[in-house]
């Protein structure tokens, strides 16, 4: 059997980090993570290809090769999905889809010969069986959850990894939290599941063995979810591993607030290799937090949380939201003062979106208000829901925020008050490569010489290389980082 594996384009967003990608000459932010696992439960003997459409035309004459098409996909992917699914319509060719768009919304792709949705470990060898006795059913789904120190390596022979500015891997699904805007618990649960020590190691030495360096992406929603076993076995582990082996990654992650609380977890994750955490502030509104269940959020200090997690040595990036019913008329002059205050240099601000899944979508379906299907991109101009206030204004507040935090003074302002005041404490050498060497001079190309904010990039190189030459690297990457954000929302109207 052969099986050709899609992955559709992202479309040009926050996350997408297309032109800050051009600067270190990748293709692409992370690998494909999901659709990799599920190539490794296919049987050893049929043969198997990838396309990542980020990273790679998808050519007719790879439809043609394939005796089915696996194709997975995000909602935010949602355009380039449809136009795959149209070609192999076109070339009568068998697809079978899965991953979060198409569980979420099912029934809104009956041309899709075979849907295998939920968790692939549970639903996915249930259609493999069914494919060997020739009568494979339109639906696979579960509402079980998966025990996942069954899932295997991801399969990155698929991957062309050079093409990709990091690297993927996944220690827990589920989050403990229940916020009503998420979908996350829906599709994963609450109760935190984790893969085993034994496995993550043996994932990074994979990743490894295929020559990776450099980044890796721990993709749980909540990596702390589980704070117990992180604390006394896989961190102690991780320690151990990099040290042995020269410190060669640095981790990023996805953690709740109250990470701020525990400073023997942060400094394990430090000493582990962690350089970065991304967590949910949505809002300095306490109202507004109530609104959405952000339980973790309420009733503390965010500014301090957010400073806790700095100091320690970890940087914070963040997501904020408005749109919520409860939303002041002044919040989005407070949204703007709490991110210049806490020096989070990448925020991703948008409007309030209800995923199909989620709590906050049944609400507003009972109460009439859900008029659209939610794009999978909240830092776009648009939402799902009518909201409370009155439109126009909250649109024009939302683009008052994104304009001004990644105006150049403004983003300038923030990047320097946290690099004189940020200590990384991460084991991992800076280690200069070619991709590091091209980024510099791309960098001074684009941003110190054609660019109407280049006073404010030179001031953070050369502040950097004489006061502090340990920051310098941060410099020259949150410039590029700005240059993204801006060319991202500008056209925002």
């Amino acid at each position: 059997m052969k099986i050709l594996f899609v992955y559709p384009v992202y479309p040009d967003t926050f996350w997408s980090f297309k032109h800050a990608l051009k600067f270190v000459s990748k293709k692409a932010a992370n690998v494909p993570l999901g659709i990799i696992t599920v190539a490794a439960l296919l049987p050893q003997n049929w043969e198997k290809k990838l396309i990542d459409m980020n990273v790679s035309a998808l050519n007719n004459k790879d439809l043609q090769w394939a005796d089915y098409v696996f194709i997975s996909a995000m909602s935010v992917q949602r355009a380039s999905a449809v136009n795959v699914l149209e070609r192999c319509k076109a070339l009568d060719k068998k697809v079978v889809a899965g991953g979060p768009m198409f569980t979420e919304e099912a029934d809104q792709f009956p041309e899709v010969d075979h849907l295998v949705l939920n968790e692939a470990e549970l639903t996915f060898p249930l259609f493999l069986e069914d494919l060997r006795n020739n009568k494979a059913k339109q639906i696979y789904t579960s509402d079980q959850f998966a025990n996942i120190t069954q899932t295997p390596v991801p399969d990155y022979s698929l991957v062309k990894i050079n093409k990709y500015s990091a690297v993927s891997i996944q220690y827990s699904r589920g989050c403990p939290y229940d916020c009503e805007f998420c979908d996350i618990t829906a599709l994963f649960g609450r109760k935190v599941r984790t893969k085993s020590t034994v496995q993550i190691i043996s994932e990074l030495d994979n990743l490894l063995e295929i020559g990776w360096s450099g980044g890796v992406f721990f993709v749980d929603d909540n990596f702390i979810g589980h704070k117990k076993k992180l604390k006394s076995e896989l961190l102690p582990a991780i320690i151990a591993w990099m040290k042995q082996n020269n410190n060669p990654f640095q981790f990023s992650t996805e953690a709740s607030i109250d990470l701020a609380d525990d400073k023997e977890l942060m400094q394990l994750m430090v000493e582990a290799g962690f350089f970065k955490a991304f967590v949910g502030i949505e809002t300095p509104d306490e109202e507004c937090l109530k609104e959405c269940n952000k339980t973790q959020n309420n009733k503390r200090n965010l500014l301090q949380g957010v400073h806790n997690i700095q100091n320690a040595g970890i940087e914070v990036s963040a997501g904020f939201i408005v749109g919520f019913d409860n939303d002041p008329s002044n919040i989005f002059q407070r949204q703007i003062d709490f991110i210049q205050q806490s020096g989070i240099i990448t925020a991703m601000v948008g409007l309030l979106n209800a995923p199909r899944l989620s709590k906050l979508f049944k609400r507003l379906k009972t109460e009439g208000r859900i008029n659209d299907t939610f794009n999978g991109n909240n830092t776009s101009y648009s939402m799902n829901f009518i909201p409370k206030m009155n439109k126009e204004e909250l649109l024009t507040g939302y683009r008052k925020i994104v304009k001004e935090i990644y105006s150049g003074k403004v983003f300038h302002d923030r990047v320097f008050s946290f690099l004189k005041r940020y200590q990384p404490r991460t084991n991992q050498k800076n280690k200069i490569t070619r991709s590091k060497v091209m980024a510099l001079i791309k960098s001074i190309f684009y941003l110190g010489i054609f660019n109407v904010n280049r006073k404010y990039f030179w001031h953070l190189i050369f502040w950097s290389l004489f006061n502090k030459p340990a920051a310098f690297p941060l410099a020259v990457t949150y410039s590029i980082y700005g240059y993204h954000f801006n060319k991202v929302f500008k056209n925002l109207k």
